[in-house]
């Protein structure tokens, strides 16, 4: 090999490239690199819809479980040697589930005030429970609005294999485990049976338990719930002022209205499942701290998660204000209890809702003059669920003629919003037929963006749970303008009838402070809440908690002579007929030297 050939060869190494790179086709590069582009900008952040299906599985039997009555349970409330127990009710079976973080089928029954005997008498029929059987968990607890509720214990009834054959359970009593009790609760329990004929302080629940059938259903790997359809209405205490108020001669007051306290309506409906099985969504991680917030994890997490889950507890509230009824099945009066709950066409209220994986229906008042500091208005409604059905928001409107169309479906009629129409409100009364009016309602939820390839099925739901009422789906995105002129013309309506009024929470239970105050007239002046940020909230959430904790405790003071266990017949409040002081603060000393002789 001659010297220039070694020469060219040893050249040809230095300048020799690794494999790949470019290749002299710029046109392929750009498309590569815009691909990418597109890709990032059209990249949609993890949740939403979900298209797993349902697991296979046989079809199972139609249970009817009624909870009748407890005896002799513990007594969680010092004040009156008494308790105020409800049950929640939980089944668990080896159903495959879509996904581990599916809740389990809940239900909660009705309060019984002051009653240590209590008697429900409450049917829970579920549909497609295994041939292989279930347990039945119940907890018992004693309500307690302004702190949290006292455990009084659990009852645990474990089903082995049923057919339609299968002999039943005909009110059989159940042992309440005291392990998971309120130790408070049968300190005091103990203490009273040592003043009474009764020395045991074992409770009891009676449970009956019988198979209607095969379940009729194809879909047989996913439990529901068949009936009753329940409904509840729950009140909060908010602080509110009227503006706008006119006087006589027809013009605008200048004085502020004094704030006032006002009740924050939330409402649940049981709807007859089972919802359809292709509406199934999960939270959107839109922020990074999103999916740490559903899921719990880290510290902060943690803390949001439980922000809300006490939102959730606090809006839906449970006392002595909270109403309660069912029907047997969907029927018009249940359509009209709906509409009653929702106050018919009146005022052009727009609503926010969840609907959940076994037919629950949440739903409350939405709009600006709502000063209430959500973290997430649909994750609270939810309850921090990963899973749901749907969710948006939803009015409703009354029509002139009940036997044709709504105008939105091409209807030759007028509607209440935005028209004045006779025969209603807000002069009249409303009419008593569903017929009369129209469900309003679509997806726009952040929270689980639900798919609108499902609003038909959503409204099939509807219709088919609430008989006679005309159901109208929106697609927030598709039908956006449509959309929000129609919840316009609902917020000028609502400014047109009546007192309009702004809301705020209150920052301790029962009682008005001077920063509440300030937030109404910030609130009134600028027509929105400050969006204060996640630590501010959290915050402002620990407040209002430590607040409740601190007024719970101060009614068990001995100052306030809680002298009711002293014998039987001796009244609450007898030691205190003359213990108040007088006018000032100060006990005249005359007063106490009467007492004395």
């Amino acid at each position: 090999m001659s010297s220039e050939e070694k020469y060219n060869m040893s050249n040809s190494a230095k300048n020799k490239q690794p494999a790949g790179g470019y290749n002299g086709t710029p046109s392929t590069v750009q498309k590569s690199q815009d691909n990418k582009s597109n890709s990032a900008k059209n990249k949609q952040p993890a949740g939403g819809y979900d298209g797993t299906p349902i697991p296979r599985a046989p079809p199972g039997y139609t249970v009817k479980i009624t909870f009748h009555r407890a005896t002799n349970l513990p007594m969680a409330d010092l004040n009156s040697l008494s308790s105020d127990p409800f049950i929640l009710a939980q089944i668990n079976t080896n159903l495959p589930t879509r996904h581990k973080e599916d809740p389990n089928l809940q239900l909660r029954t009705n309060t019984i005030r002051k009653n240590t005997n209590p008697v429900w008498e409450r049917e829970w029929i579920v549909a497609n429970i295994p041939a292989s059987g279930f347990k039945l968990k119940a907890r018992i607890y004693d309500e307690d609005p302004v702190d949290h509720d006292d455990r009084l214990g659990n009852v645990y009834v474990t089903v082995g294999r049923i057919d339609e054959n299968w002999a039943g359970i005909k009110e059989q009593a159940f042992p309440v485990k005291k392990r998971m009790g309120s130790k408070r609760a049968y300190f005091i329990r103990a203490i009273a049976a040592c003043f009474s004929k009764a020395k045991h302080m074992n409770g009891y629940l009676f449970v009956s338990i019988e198979v209607l059938g095969k379940t009729e259903d194809d879909q047989g790997a996913r439990a529901y719930t068949l009936g009753p359809c329940w409904w509840t209405m729950h009140y909060s205490p908010l602080l509110g002022r009227i503006t706008g108020k006119k006087d006589p001669s027809g013009g605008e007051t200048g004085d502020k209205a004094k704030p006032e306290r006002y009740n924050f309506q939330a409402n649940q409906f049981q709807f007859r499942g089972p919802v359809p099985a292709a509406m199934y969504h999960r939270y959107v991680e839109f922020k990074p701290f999103v999916k740490s917030m559903f899921t719990s994890k880290g510290i902060r997490g943690w803390l949001l998660s439980k922000a809300l889950h006490h939102q959730h507890a606090r809006v839906y509230n449970y006392d002595g204000s909270t109403e309660y009824g069912y029907f047997s099945s969907p029927c018009e009066d249940m359509a009209l209890k709906f509409l009653d709950l929702v106050h018919f066409d009146e005022g052009g209220r727009i609503y926010t809702y969840v609907l959940t994986l076994d037919s629950l229906f949440r739903f409350t008042e939405t709009g600006k003059e709502f000063g209430i500091d959500m973290l997430s208005k649909h994750t609270m409604h939810s309850d921090v669920s990963i899973y749901i059905a749907f969710s948006g928001e939803f009015f409703i409107r009354r029509l002139a003629h009940p036997d044709r169309d709504p105008p939105e479906e091409g209807g030759q009629n007028e509607s209440h919003p935005p028209d004045d129409i006779g025969g209603g409100p807000p002069e009249g009364k409303p009419p008593s037929d569903p017929a009369h009016y129209e469900l309003v309602i679509d997806n726009d939820s952040g929270t689980y963006r639900p798919n609108a390839k499902l609003l038909p099925q959503l409204k099939h739901f509807f219709e088919s749970n609430f008989p006679g009422l005309h159901v109208t789906t929106l697609d927030c995105q598709a039908d956006a303008e449509k959309m929000n002129q129609m919840k316009k013309e609902q917020r000028e309506k609502k400014k047109e009838e009546g007192n309009r009024i702004i809301y705020t929470q209150m920052s301790r239970s029962g009682s008005m402070s001077s920063s509440d105050v300030e937030e109404l007239d910030r609130l009134e002046a600028t027509g929105e809440r400050e969006d204060s940020g996640v630590v501010k909230r959290l915050k402002r959430e620990a407040a209002r908690k430590q607040n409740a904790k601190k007024a719970h405790l101060n009614d068990y003071k001995p100052s306030n002579n809680r002298e009711g266990w002293r014998w039987p017949g001796h009244k609450l409040g007898q030691d205190d007929a003359d213990a108040g002081a007088k006018e000032g603060g100060e006990r005249k000393v005359a007063d106490v030297e009467e007492k004395r002789q």
